[in-house]
């Protein structure tokens, strides 16, 4: 019963937001497809604005996965994810979690078919997923689409906060799950 009423309101909900909307702004006498024409062009210098950060990153992502760093990364840093009991697997994810919300999701699909999704690690690359986002996209897409070029220290104070949610979430997952 409860899951048949989520699928009804899940189905109708954007277009009955949509409907409202249009009834407000024909109560307010507001020149709506005016108003959606002009937004769609603000949309579109937006898109124009990012796209060559969209392929600088894109470019980086490419060349970083076939340069075949990943596997020395993961014996480097081997030693370190062994004393949280966790394999090396996870640090193609962690990595690749920075730079791609795709790539990581293929990383982390590798590892749940590896070692099934119940796993220590398994549910440590999952929470991983799902509780972290892609860094230095967002450094790169965002901060470019606003014209700011000097970051600072951004990327490296988010490619810390990305290591330190890695260990937050070993521990989460350790003290849920046990270990």
């Amino acid at each position: 019963m409860f899951a048949n009423a989520i699928d009804v309101f899940s189905t109708w909900f954007v277009p009955i937001l949509v409907a409202i909307i249009l009834c407000y702004g024909l109560y307010k006498k507001v020149d709506i497809y005016a108003l959606f024409i002009e937004g769609a062009k603000e949309g579109f210098d937006t898109v124009v604005r990012i796209i060559p950060y969209l392929v600088g990153i894109f470019v980086a992502i490419g060349v970083f996965r076939t340069c075949g760093v990943l596997p020395y990364l993961s014996k480097l840093f081997a030693p370190v994810t062994s004393a949280l009991g966790v394999t090396p697997d996870v640090i193609p994810h962690i990595i690749t979690r920075s730079l791609s919300g795709s790539g990581s999701t293929g990383v982390m699909s590798e590892i749940l078919k590896a070692h099934g999704p119940d796993s220590f690690v398994g549910r440590v690359a999952s929470v991983f997923q799902g509780g972290t986002s892609t860094t230095l996209y967002i450094v790169t897409v965002y901060l470019g689409a606003v014209g700011i070029r000097k970051v600072r220290h951004t990327v490296a104070a988010g490619l810390i906060t990305d290591w330190v949610s890695f260990l937050v979430t070993v521990a989460v997952v350790a003290m849920i799950f046990g270990h």
